[in-house]
């Protein structure tokens, strides 16, 4: 839907804990205009369909990615064509953004460790697997 609503991409350019705060709050203002934006221009009808129980996918290996909070989400997907896969890995947002750490800190004081860490927005069950 991206094409039927208008919004400015949020960008700064100073790569430091307060600009990662300033995008985040800039973020939020954004996202608030998008949905005023899409609750206005509901499509009218059914917005929930009825799905077979079972879904077999064919066989062979998939991966899809969709637009997560933080990033790009993904999905791995292994079937042999039974009902259930063989393989399913899902590729969250967090362990890409703590590899940026090492990037990050270079220069850095220690107590400016923890501010960083918070402006990254990761999920420590996320990055421990």
């Amino acid at each position: 839907v991206y094409d039927k609503v208008d919004f400015k991409e949020i960008v700064r350019t100073e790569g430091d804990s307060w600009a990662r705060y300033l995008i985040r709050m800039d973020e939020i203002m954004e996202s608030l205009k998008i949905i005023e934006q899409l609750i206005d221009n509901i499509p009218e009808g059914a917005y929930q369909e009825k799905m077979k129980p079972i879904i077999r996918v064919p066989e062979g290996t998939y991966y899809a990615a969709v637009e997560g909070s933080r990033g790009e989400f993904g999905v791995f997907l292994e079937s042999h064509g039974d009902k259930t896969p063989y393989r399913l890995h899902f590729r969250s947002t967090g362990l890409p953004l703590v590899s940026t750490v090492d990037t990050i800190c270079r220069g850095a004081k220690i107590a400016d460790l923890i501010a960083i860490g918070g402006t990254l927005d990761y999920v420590v069950p996320d990055i421990d697997r």
